[in-house]
């Protein structure tokens, strides 16, 4: 029997995609934001599309700051830009 693909939900456009298409972004215990590139690091996670379109809107409306609760640096937004694909 074939596995299920895993789906999560971006945080910008609430659009389910499957989580090797999105990327994570993680509050570490120590409070640091940062981008999870391996998808296993510990601490609370959110998931965004990997498109200038949505890492927008999230900064702008801060809901990756909603969902991490705790304020994003620019910095990660701004790696989080190298991350994205040319689909809109």
């Amino acid at each position: 029997m074939p596995k299920k693909p895993v789906l999560r939900s971006c945080t910008s456009c609430r659009e389910k995609k499957e989580k090797k298409d999105l990327l994570r972004i993680v509050r570490l215990p120590s409070g640091d934001v940062e981008i999870d590139t391996t998808g296993k690091k510990p601490g609370r996670g959110a998931y965004i599309c990997a498109t200038e379109k949505c890492i927008n809107q999230a900064k702008k409306t801060k809901r990756l700051d909603a969902s991490l609760k705790c304020e994003v640096p620019e910095a990660v937004y701004t790696e989080a830009m190298r991350y994205c694909t040319n689909e809109q």
